[in-house]
């Protein structure tokens, strides 16, 4: 999971998540889907977007764990190719390691919203304006 302000900066959040995108993609499809990233509330921590370990629900269920991540050389091409890209799902190929693949991807814009120093949303804008949000998500220190 990729957050940036503009699409030609650099990500101010950049998670590796434990749900795939394909996974994502399909709960989307049946419906509304909310992300909850919770860490702990410990003395000294700085700002919310750099803590360094979440735990990560899906629509209520735990689905494993969000690390935080460094930008590799690799990310910052997949960045770059979808720069161009202001909304939508598709698949770019890739070659990891020396390995064929593909990798999904899901682009949009999305509304931030600062609750507290503890607590950030971030609300999916749909492109028609109808309608609420397809997918929230929500990042919270408890």
């Amino acid at each position: 999971m990729s957050v940036q302000e503009n699409p030609k900066f650099p990500p101010i959040l950049f998670l590796e998540l434990a749900t795939p995108t394909s996974a994502l993609v399909k709960e989307m499809a049946s419906g509304l889907v909310r992300i909850a990233l919770e860490c702990d509330k410990t003395a000294g921590r700085g700002k919310l977007l750099q803590e360094p370990v979440w735990t990560m629900y899906c629509n209520g269920r735990k689905t494993g764990y969000g690390m935080k991540k460094v930008c590799s050389e690799s990310d910052k091409e997949v960045l770059r190719l979808l720069q161009a890209v202001s909304m939508g799902a598709g698949v770019l190929p890739t070659e990891i390691e020396g390995a064929e693949g593909e990798l999904m991807y899901m682009r949009a814009r999305f509304e931030r919203v600062v609750g507290s120093k503890d607590s950030e949303a971030f609300y999916m804008i749909n492109p028609d304006g109808t309608g609420g949000p397809e997918l929230s998500i929500f990042l919270v220190r408890i």
